[in-house]
């Protein structure tokens, strides 16, 4: 699918979802029993496509940039968003607005990374920063989430309520993901003892054992999503990969339709414009600022691209759905948000594509010049 059949097909989701509510009069959707539970699936889908893509090898060959970009380019990264949000509006709340954004969609990475565009160092390093930077989004939202509600005066929710904001239930909750992890490792190591993956078993015999790790993934990501043990999903996700050729890509684009038609269904409620557009622009900003020090050491054309890299899909839309229950007006300001980052990206990119174009013809026509060869004296 390309770039331009996705944008519409997401454009006509998000319509479908608006027509529906205004036709069928739905509101207080994000209050119904089974929303979270969807959304979380949803959230998790993005998650197990996210680390998929992630390559031991490249991590390794880069992993002074995976630190970078799972500290700087994201935690600094939403705390400058956050900060700007909070200081502007002066509500506790917009903190978890920051860390909603502060993603960068292995998505629409994709239509980034042309080899015409960037070279095979920066693409890598893009593509290691967009699939970490998604399970330590999730975390930080959840997290953030019961500070927020903490600092504004609430009550707790359905998001924040999956945790706790006191050591020992912290506590307990990390040992809970790392206890899901390890079955999930435990699982896959049967798996690879009984012949997945190896040469002495027959093809239907691996076939078989790779149906089953199918069926075992799909409980791993509903159980996750049911306790929402995000973090151990995500490790989860980096070993536990039977071969599900295309079904990846095509769950993940519709997890992405599936989602933004819900998002739709919400924005019956309205649009809160101002707050989108200072998000939007905030996120932008902090990428700008945090791709210098990931960027060192890359050709200046490559870290123009990188610093201008800011996009947002699935999973700022999934977590803006799940945060809309404890935080009314999320998803009409990360709509806005999403919209006003991803026409920057465009521009931005559009405005790069033509420097790049330019310099290549001066630099073709100097070559192609001739030398004017003058007699000796």
């Amino acid at each position: 699918m390309t770039v331009l059949a996705r944008s519409a097909a997401v454009v006509a989701a998000a319509l479908a979802g608006l027509i529906v509510a205004w036709a069928g009069d739905v509101y207080g959707l994000e209050r119904a029993p089974a929303y979270l539970l969807l959304a979380s699936v949803l959230l998790a889908v993005g998650l197990v496509s996210s680390t998929r893509d992630i390559s031991f090898a490249e991590v390794r060959a880069h992993l002074r940039t995976v630190l970078l970009a799972v500290t700087v380019g994201v935690v600094a990264k939403a705390a400058l968003i956050a900060g700007v949000m909070v200081l502007v509006f002066r509500d506790p709340a917009f903190l978890v607005l920051g860390v909603a954004v502060a993603q960068i969609d292995p998505l629409a990475v994709a239509a980034m990374s042309r080899p015409d565009r960037t070279s095979a160092r920066a693409r890598s390093i893009l593509s290691i920063w967009a699939s970490f930077d998604d399970p330590i989004t999730v975390l930080l939202t959840v997290y953030v989430s019961a500070f927020a509600l903490d600092l504004s005066g609430g009550d707790g929710g359905a998001l924040a309520g999956a945790i706790s904001d006191r050591p020992l239930e912290l506590l307990i909750d990390l040992l809970a993901n790392v206890a899901f992890a390890a079955a999930a490792w435990l699982l896959w190591r049967l798996l690879r003892a009984a012949g997945l993956g190896g040469d002495t078993t027959g093809p239907r015999v691996r076939a078989a054992l790779n149906w089953l790790a199918v069926a075992l993934l799909i409980a791993l990501v509903l159980l996750a999503a049911w306790q929402f043990l995000m973090l151990g999903l995500a490790v989860a996700g980096l070993f536990f990969r039977p071969r599900l050729g295309p079904v990846v890509g095509r769950s993940t684009q519709a997890a992405y339709l599936v989602a933004t038609f819900l998002l739709g269904l919400l924005l019956v409620n309205g649009v809160d414009v101002v707050p989108g557009v200072v998000l939007g622009l905030a996120a932008v900003a902090a990428q700008l600022v945090v791709s210098v020090p990931i960027t060192r050491g890359l050709p200046t054309v490559d870290r123009r691209y990188l610093a201008w890299g800011q996009q947002n899909g699935i999973t700022a839309v999934i977590l803006a759905l799940v945060l809309e229950q404890d935080f009314p007006g999320t998803v009409g300001i990360v709509a806005t948000a999403i919209v006003v980052i991803n026409v920057v990206h465009a521009l931005a990119t559009a405005v790069l594509d033509r420097r790049r174009s330019a310099g290549h013809q001066q630099l073709t026509d100097a070559t192609a010049q001739p030398v004017e060869h003058r007699p000796r004296l």
